[in-house]
């Protein structure tokens, strides 16, 4: 007799009504897993993945009506037809989630122990018994030599340090299926490896099922058993992994797999037109020399923390630099120095040729020559403000009239991809790639020089990346604009720079053109940041040969139930 699936799913329907009215965001979704199984669940920002997954143990977005149909069974119950109480039995006990953002899932006024004493099995009562089990969750997910772990604040911790604190407590239950919903998406390239390599460990060694929710169809042929391509709420494709990704059945699946970045090889990045490009000495729109900038210590007698030390750099006109380096490099740091966000020990910033003595001090007319744009999209945004009213805050400010801050907050709408339709839509009603988008343009509202991009398209789907770079290549040539680009994605680097600086530990340890960096880098950290980005780029060689394969004929995955 066959042994019946861990979770079947079957002919599963989401409806969400809110302010704006009733939306489909999951339409007839069939799927199984079997223990021990990865599942990913792939698709595009709003193609109902996270939805799919959340609203089988009923978590769903606060302040909206969620109205669910078909069948969910897990371990013999319908998941669907369970009243909360017993819903909230099973989460965290025998199904546990690992979140996209650690930083906002775990509570920053709980230690690391108390939070996960909070999901310890209730026969665990006993405190030394309890001590002896969040010792063994720490050192299973490789916290075990981090000093005083067990004592630490998540601000204390590293970005891929919290997401390991997350796993600790979405195992401590003892689940028998985990669902990863973009774990490793703002983590960088190293990080990102260590966790997936975490989690595929975890899952042999515990026989748990998974659930990958991703965009990253390089995360998704390492790691993931079957695939099941998602577009607006519907199925498009799913599948065996390697059949999906090197024979795609779909046109959609297959601008999924197009749509993934690689480091470029020199020569095949495309020009953009810079000064930095011409024969002529480039003129600089900001130097930075010998950049200093510390944090205090955990103790009031500790000595202070460097964060970025001795860090010099030319910006010229018109070009896009990339700073690139993993979590802690003092990347985001010394962005911040230089529009005053982060506290300068010493060294000199210098903007279109003039000292910036205190950036934190700077005038309002060099102010709006530099604008900064955030990772956290949403967080940037306050979500009491409809479009217009955020977009038009800079205007405001600066005294224009009503009427007048209205055509020109739809003016940059347009610029920037959106319309008119978005102007009274709240922050949390739009996607991740059109928020970003009206951060773009409210940065762009006092027709800055500089534009800071710090790690903007981390958290996007890679079709969406794509369009967001396409945009800012544009608005680049339309606007001669100049870029600082951070990320610690080294193929968005590559897709947009003209020149590179890499960083390690707050100090500069190789810069240069990024196509000679990219080709023959000198440091063994840049060799190792791009045998990381390699590592992660192996979907590289299924897609390109996609169209050479014959087409295989589409199978229909009926759950058993």
């Amino acid at each position: 007799m066959t042994q019946p699936s861990l979770l079947s799913v079957l002919d599963l329907n989401v409806t969400i009504s809110g302010r704006s009215g009733s939306v489909s965001a999951v339409a007839g979704v069939s799927f199984d897993i079997e223990r021990g199984q990865t599942l990913a669940l792939v698709g595009e920002s709003g193609s109902g993945k996270s939805m799919t997954a959340m609203s089988l143990i009923g978590l769903t977005p606060v302040g909206t009506r969620v109205t669910t149909s078909g069948r969910a069974m897990f371990s013999g119950r319908d998941l669907l037809a369970l009243p909360e109480a017993q819903l909230r039995a099973i989460r965290s006990r025998e199904i546990a989630v690992v979140f996209q953002d650690p930083s906002a899932a775990l509570n920053p006024l709980m230690t690391v122990a108390a939070q996960i004493s909070e999901v310890l099995p209730r026969d665990v009562r006993r405190k030394s018994d309890a001590e002896r089990r969040i010792a063994e969750l720490l050192a299973e997910v490789g916290l075990d030599r981090v000093p005083d772990a067990t004592r630490r604040y998540p601000h204390e911790l590293s970005g891929g340090q919290q997401q390991r604190v997350a796993i600790a407590i979405a195992l401590a239950g003892n689940p028998s299926l985990l669902i990863a919903d973009e774990p490793t998406t703002a983590l960088d390239m190293t990080v990102q490896a260590q966790i997936l390599q975490l989690l595929k460990r975890l899952q042999q060694a515990r026989g748990m099922a998974m659930l990958l929710i991703t965009h990253d169809l390089g995360i998704v042929a390492n790691h993931a058993d079957d695939v099941l391509v998602l577009q607006k709420g519907k199925t498009v494709e799913q599948g065996p992994t390697g059949e999906v990704l090197t024979a795609p059945q779909q046109d959609y699946t297959r601008m999924l797999l197009d749509a993934r970045p690689s480091v470029r090889a020199p020569g095949t990045r495309p020009s953009l037109p810079s000064p930095a490009s011409s024969g002529a000495r480039p003129e600089n729109l900001l130097s930075v020399g010998n950049l200093l900038v510390t944090y205090p210590g955990r103790g009031p007698f500790s000595r202070p923390v460097i964060a970025v030390d001795g860090v010099t750099f030319d910006v010229p006109k018109g070009s896009a630099l990339g700073i690139v380096g993993e979590s802690g490099s003092g990347k985001s740091t010394v962005a911040k120095a230089i529009v005053g966000l982060s506290r300068i020990e010493s060294g000199t910033i210098h903007l279109d040729g003039a000292a910036l003595a205190d950036p934190a001090r700077m005038p309002a007319a060099f102010r709006a020559r530099m604008q900064y744009i955030f990772q956290d999209s949403y967080g940037a945004l306050n979500p009491r403000l409809t479009v217009e009213q955020a977009v038009g805050e800079p205007f405001a400010i600066s005294g224009m009239a009503r009427p007048k801050r209205r055509d020109a907050v739809v003016a940059l709408l347009e610029e920037v991809g959106l319309s008119s339709t978005h102007l009274n839509r709240l922050p949390r009603e739009l996607s991740g790639g059109q928020r970003q988008r009206v951060n773009i343009a409210r940065a762009l509202a006092l027709s800055p020089q500089l534009l800071i991009c710090d790690e903007i398209v981390s958290a996007l789907d890679v079709s969406i990346q794509a369009q967001v770079l396409k945009l800012l290549k544009e608005l680049q040539r339309t606007r001669s604009l100049t870029l600082m680009f951070i990320s610690h994605d080294l193929a968005v680097v590559s897709e947009l720079c003209d020149s590179v600086i890499v960083m390690q530990a707050g100090r500069v340890v190789e810069k240069g053109a990024a196509a000679d960096l990219f080709s023959t880098p000198t440091h063994p950290y840049t060799q190792g940041l791009l045998a990381a980005a390699a590592a992660l780029e192996q979907i590289g060689s299924l897609s390109s040969t996609v169209r050479q394969l014959p087409r295989m004929t589409e199978k229909r995955h009926e759950p058993t139930l």
